[in-house]
């Protein structure tokens, strides 16, 4: 699945201009103001109307861009009605929504409740189960993890890779922490300013950047690690 060129501007200056192939799991990352959110938006075709976009992309992308690519937001409660039970925020039948809960590691009781009534960690399981609805092709993560507390991070990071390699789905995981993305992608799109420094496979990228942008990332997020372990 190849972006081949995304070009993103307001009044005639060019926010972002990247290219990325998504081969299996492709971390885009980078720190705030980097263009990740921006891409991501774009993809979705959720840019504010001031902003323009152009985007070539791959044949395959095309064929299920808008049917078979789901998001996961940073706050599930962007995605969840406040006054609406969970088993009610669903567009499938009920044997499908507990099946989806039981691929979440969620307990079917939790269907009867709403969403203010469950920690950080169910609803974004909630959101994840409401993404797989449509048997996606490509599930896109903006930043799912940053709330979490660093226990319910890594037990969100390796359901996401069960999910994976059960529903064999391909990952854009657009985020700001080195860690989350070698936790649960391959490869790494390293971008600053709205363009691409680094791009390729994530433990070489780790164990040798070549930008000093990005060794600055891995320095802040990797304080006292071994990145070839």
């Amino acid at each position: 699945m190849h972006i081949k060129k995304l070009h993103i501007s307001v009044d005639n200056k060019t926010l972002v201009d990247i290219n990325f192939e998504i081969q299996n799991s492709l971390a885009l990352v980078g720190q705030s103001g980097s263009g990740k959110s921006l891409t991501i938006k774009a993809l979705l075709g959720m840019l504010p109307n001031k902003m323009h976009s152009s985007i070539e992309v791959d044949s395959d992308f095309k064929l299920i861009a808008g049917k078979s690519v789901t998001f996961v937001p940073q706050n599930p409660f962007t995605a969840l009605s406040p006054l609406t039970k969970i088993r009610k925020q669903f567009f499938v039948d009920d044997a499908r929504v507990k099946e989806l809960f039981s691929q979440v590691d969620l307990d079917k009781d939790l269907l009867d409740r709403f969403a203010p009534e469950l920690s950080g960690g169910q609803l974004q399981r909630v959101v994840i189960a409401m993404a797989l609805e449509s048997e996606p092709e490509l599930l896109m993560l903006d930043e799912p993890t940053t709330a979490l507390d660093p226990t319910t991070r890594v037990m969100i990071l390796a359901l996401l890779k069960k999910l994976q390699a059960q529903h064999d789905f391909k990952i854009l995981f657009v985020t700001h922490d080195m860690n989350s993305a070698k936790n649960l992608c391959e490869d790494i799109c390293v971008i600053k300013d709205g363009n691409v420094v680094e791009y390729g496979k994530m433990r070489e990228i780790l164990s040798t950047p070549s930008a000093s942008y990005t060794k600055k990332l891995i320095e802040a997020n990797f304080a006292n690690r071994n990145f070839r372990e």
